[in-house]
């Protein structure tokens, strides 16, 4: 048997992530051996977002609710993956693995470096490059004689390098840095 057979057996024709029924294939999951074992059936949108890898589709990526909870090991190492990638500790500390299967879903990552910073907001929102946030509290901008009022919207923001504290942005044509506790993503 093929293993694209045994996927479809396996999967019952759906994709293994989030059940779509349309334009499905076999995607290996690595390290692979080539086996249905290293392997999962997905559709078309979960491959392209997974081969994006960043600025994922969150809104798509909550189907990964239910495949967490998937009793094939490579369908549960490619949810572990992206909840990782989308920064979704409160599900990845819900999900149970076995010892040799997190040692495999550990083996790769999905995303962005580990060591990447990751730009919070004040509510614990991901930031990203090109965001618009609100300023939730009055700030005397340093040098300028202006003051930031609360509720100013900053768009295209900028994220500084090597400070995660910190992002860029217009405010009054001027260019500054300001703390992202005191931003909102908007």
């Amino acid at each position: 048997m093929s293993i694209e057979k045994e996927l479809i057996s396996r999967s019952g024709n759906k994709c293994e992530l989030c059940t779509n029924i349309e334009d499905l294939s076999v995607v290996e999951v690595s390290p692979s051996d080539g086996s249905a074992d290293k392997a999962i059936y997905i559709c078309e949108k979960c491959s392209s977002e997974i081969s994006k890898e960043t600025d994922f589709d969150e809104n798509h990526f909550n189907c990964l609710n239910d495949s967490m909870w998937s009793e094939v090991p490579a369908v549960v190492v490619t949810t572990y993956r992206l909840l990782n990638a989308l920064n979704r500790q409160d599900l990845v500390d819900m999900m149970y693995m076995e010892e040799d299967v997190k040692t495999y879903a550990n083996a790769q990552k999905i995303g962005v470096d580990a060591d990447a910073l990751i730009y919070k907001d004040a509510n614990g929102v991901t930031l990203r490059a090109g965001d618009a946030v609100v300023i939730t509290k009055d700030l005397d901008v340093k040098g300028t004689g202006f003051t930031a009022k609360r509720g100013t919207a900053v768009r295209n923001i900028g994220l500084v390098a090597n400070d995660s504290e910190h992002i860029e942005g217009r405010v009054n044509g001027v260019k500054i840095h300001i703390l992202t506790k005191f931003l909102k993503k908007s």
